[in-house]
């Protein structure tokens, strides 16, 4: 059990290898000014994504939708997303919203810009839809989370009844039952829940036939449904296990591993090890690494209540073959879940500088909990293994008689030999444990020994529970490899950046507007046309009317300028759409408010102006 502790962070640490979608590069590229309008908008992601009904959403220059073709795949790629536009666009800075889903499950958005003829100001963010639905992924994340227990009580359950067989499994019998129904119950909501969680809708969308009927066509959707149909074998499979015969254990315990394998199939398919690199390698270290973790995990459940019931003889063998069948398993999950964690986490360095790698250092501490858990737990273990026996009577050993002997002679011939010592010898009632020899009075039959066993059991059980909660938060989160992959390119999820820039003032008149600041807003703050905005306080913070406002721009390390913004009065606020800084770099923007026909101010401020 020690052993199993110990290499139990390779077991949680090995679920999260996601493989989430990054978006490779967009056709108009993200911030770029086309002469022609596009046809097409065109993703390319790292890895296949499935395409939802609103999976682009596409506003003008004036921040309405504009009205797009069907999303489909470019050219039969599934790792493309592509959407057809009108014939006639408006000049001006379009912003176009996508949310694909990734082919480990996950959805993922995000948002870029393009711009026809000439970029055009942003006065204000577009709304472009929900992102996430907080009630939606919380009832998402907590049906899987309960899939994961009971799936791995369910296994773990079976498989000790199987392999450890004890004497007395009806206390087995309810566990087994709660984890069928869990599963089923926790399957069942998240087959209706995923087209709310891909679309980022309320958990009332979960009633939408149509929605439905898109899910149960989509992979996860037909992941989910097989579930329900190896759910439904292993019940019949229960139902035969509650009256298998001894003659039909190894036809049990191959139909019981069969169904096992299927069932991490349905997690395995549609989950972490389906995208990525080395997709045939990692779906079969999935599926060992799911199975050994029911083993592990669910039998300490079992262990647990067979240790309140079982017989003093019934626990000296069980608890042996569950040590076996431990180590067997946490070999599995060692060497699956190496493997799985360096696919996931792509590099040490990642481990505090991503949330993925935050929350695996988050999981360490609680298997450090469990390593001195773990330590009494072996102790305890080892004197059940090894129990006290008591000292059998002395045997007299058997004298050979002569042939024809009479029963009077045999009988003399018997004592003789008893009387000079030829007699079998007596064994000791103190076996030797692990932990040295066993001390009177201990093993299965001292209820102080069981009575800490069970303690200690328990509360592995807990912890366990708790960082298989941590990794069911870490399922959903973006792997560092990915996180690492997106980096590289093009930016993406965000609206059109904007630099806005302060800039105080002081004429000397003392008057309200005399004194304040002017705020400057420069979009997108990168080489080639950009749009200005000017709005003046004055000194109590109020919008103030002032005769002229001028803004211009200096490159002194290319010696370029200064470029007259040639800004024009709006009726509040000062603006222009056409301002072209031809070289990227620190720029001196200055700006020179006039208040009156004699009093003006000059402020220079550095503006930074990307590629």
């Amino acid at each position: 059990m020690l052993l199993g502790t110990v290499l139990v962070l390779l077991l949680f640490s090995a679920a999260p290898a996601s493989a989430h979608a990054a978006l490779r590069g967009t056709d108009p590229d993200d911030g770029s000014v086309v002469q022609r309008a596009p046809r097409h908008l065109t993703l390319t992601f790292t890895e296949s994504v499935g395409l939802l009904d609103d999976s682009f959403r596409v506003f003008g220059p004036d921040q309405r939708r504009v009205r797009t073709g069907e999303a489909q795949h470019a050219d039969g790629r599934s790792d493309t997303a592509r959407v057809g536009l009108p014939g006639k666009l408006a000049q001006g800075t379009y912003t176009v919203a996508w949310r694909v889903v990734s082919a480990d499950s996950h959805p993922v958005s995000g948002a870029f810009t393009f711009s026809v003829g000439k970029r055009s100001a942003t006065s204000a963010q577009v709304d472009t839809g929900p992102d996430e639905d907080p009630l939606t992924s919380g009832l998402h994340d907590a049906a899987r989370y309960l899939a994961y227990l009971a799936a791995a009580l369910l296994v773990g359950t079976v498989a000790f009844a199987l392999l450890c067989r004890p004497a007395d499994t009806s206390p087995l019998r309810r566990p087994l039952v709660a984890a069928w129904w869990t599963l089923l119950g926790s399957t069942a909501v998240l087959l209706l829940l995923r087209a709310p969680y891909e679309t980022g809708a309320g958990p009332a969308a979960a009633f939408d036939l149509s929605a439905l009927e898109r899910t149960l066509t989509g992979r996860p959707g037909l992941a989910l449904l097989a579930r329900l149909a190896v759910l439904l074998l292993t019940a019949a499979f229960l139902l035969r296990l509650s009256r298998r015969r001894d003659h039909q254990e190894p036809l049990m315990r191959a139909v019981g591993a069969t169904l096992a394998v299927a069932l991490a199939l349905t997690w395995a398919a549609a989950e972490h090890a389906s995208a990525g690199i080395q997709v045939p390698v990692a779906m079969t270290s999935s599926v060992l690494h799911l199975v050994a973790t029911g083993v592990w995990l669910g039998g300490l459940v079992a262990l647990l209540l067979t240790l309140r019931r079982a017989s003093v003889d019934a626990l000296t063998e069980v608890v042996p073959r569950f040590s076996r069948i431990a180590f067997a398993s946490v070999t599995v999950l060692a060497v699956t879940g190496l493997y799985q964690s360096w696919r996931g986490l792509g590099s040490l360095s990642a481990l505090t500088g991503t949330s993925y790698g935050r929350l695996l250092l988050a999981k360490l501490a609680g298997v450090a909990v469990l390593l001195l858990v773990a330590g009494y737990s072996r102790r305890w273990t080892a004197r059940i293994a090894a129990p006290a026996a008591p000292a059998r009577a002395a045997v007299p050993a058997r004298v050979p008689q002569p042939v024809g002997a009479s029963a009077e002679g045999r009988e003399a011939a018997t004592e003789s030999g008893t009387e000079s010592g030829t007699r079998e010898p007596e064994t000791s009632g103190e076996p030797e444990s692990p932990d040295g020899p066993a001390k009177p009075g201990t093993g299965s039959g001292d209820p102080g020994i069981r009575r800490r066993l069970r303690r200690s059991v328990l509360v592995e059980v807990g912890v366990a529970a708790v960082v298989l909660m941590i990794t069911t938060v870490l399922t959903g989160t973006l792997p560092s490899r990915a996180q690492a992959e997106a980096a590289q390119q093009a930016p993406a999820g965000a609206l059109p950046p904007t630099t806005e820039i302060t800039v105080p003032f002081d004429t000397g008149t003392g008057s309200v507007t005399g004194r304040g600041k002017v705020q400057v807003t420069l979009d997108p703050a990168r080489v080639g046309d950009n749009g200005v905005q000017a709005i003046v306080f004055g000194s109590d913070t109020y919008l103030v009317v002032v005769p002229e406002v001028r803004i211009t721009f200096t490159l002194p390390s290319r010696k370029v300028g200064p470029i007259d913004a040639e800004l024009t009065d709006r009726g509040g606020y000062w603006s222009t759409n056409s301002v072209n800084l031809p070289l990227a770099g620190n720029w001196t923007m200055k700006t020179t408010v006039r208040v009156s026909d004699v009093d003006q101010v000059s402020v220079e401020r550095k503006v930074r102006v990307e590629p």
